[in-house]
């Protein structure tokens, strides 16, 4: 029987790699079809906002998401990887600002309105919740001044605000692809034909809700959910049994 520490890494390598596709994808499809980058307030600068969002706000967030996890980092000081943690989500958050600067630095470029649309009103208050999240979280959790009380009511609304955050970012770069796509391709019917841009497309929409769901399924399961102090002996964590998962975990996939 696969232990659940072999089931872990198994997801996490899915984990890593669908991310990595993710990306690789976003990427190909603004180089092939939409023309490349660059930043000049033109349409090869909006073309960053799709690459950046989902690097950013799906790829780099759900990572930094299941960061605790990682049995690796269960007998270790928690510090070390709340910084870790931090540091991620402060890259992503970098990310995804980059992403809406050159979203509106291109709209101003040809005078498009701002936000009329519903994935750019979900977008914003992602990212806004985002901020909010981040900054409460540094306070609440990093500050050698937070109470501890304070904390403890804090963890559980971190925690689900935090996957709260990760599925509104799917369902607005989901949107965000759909609405590129017809706007790009003009019609519906040009949409409705299957060329080849809006079915690699469509494909990285599957990647990225696939990537979501190995994410969600980590966090969802109790077993790997690091334990806080004084819970311990409701679960041993030994590193000889864990190096003994991972060599059958590799002894697997070799």
């Amino acid at each position: 029987m696969i232990s659940s520490t072999v089931l872990f890494y198994g997801n996490y390598v899915l984990c890593l790699c669908l991310g990595l596709l993710c990306v690789v994808f976003v990427s190909y499809w603004n180089t092939e079809w939409r023309g490349g980058f660059a930043w000049d307030a033109s349409f090869l600068q909006f073309n960053w906002h799709p690459v950046l969002m989902v690097t950013g706000l799906v790829v780099l967030y759900g990572n930094a998401a299941i960061l605790y996890r990682i049995p690796f980092t269960w007998s270790q000081r928690k510090q070390r990887w709340k910084l870790v943690h931090a540091a991620l989500l402060l890259s992503s958050l970098f990310l995804s600002i980059l992403g809406l600067c050159a979203v509106f630095d291109f709209h101003t470029g040809y005078h498009i309105p701002n936000l009329y649309s519903l994935h750019s009103w979900v977008g914003i208050c992602t990212v806004v919740l985002f901020t909010a999240q981040w900054v409460l979280g540094l306070v609440g959790f990093l500050s050698p001044c937070s109470p501890l009380g304070f904390r403890k009511l804090l963890k559980p609304v971190h925690a689900w605000m935090g996957m709260a955050i990760f599925i509104l970012s799917l369902a607005s770069c989901l949107s965000g692809i759909n609405e590129k796509l017809l706007l790009a391709l003009n019609s519906t019917a040009a949409y409705s034909s299957h060329p080849a841009e809006a079915l690699f497309a469509n494909f990285l929409g599957v990647l990225i809700v696939a990537f979501g769901l190995v994410v969600l399924g980590i966090l969802s399961n109790q077993r790997w959910k690091r334990l806080e102090p004084g819970q311990e002996s409701s679960r041993v964590i030994v590193t000889r049994d864990m190096m003994t998962d991972m060599q059958c975990f590799y002894s697997i996939i070799v």
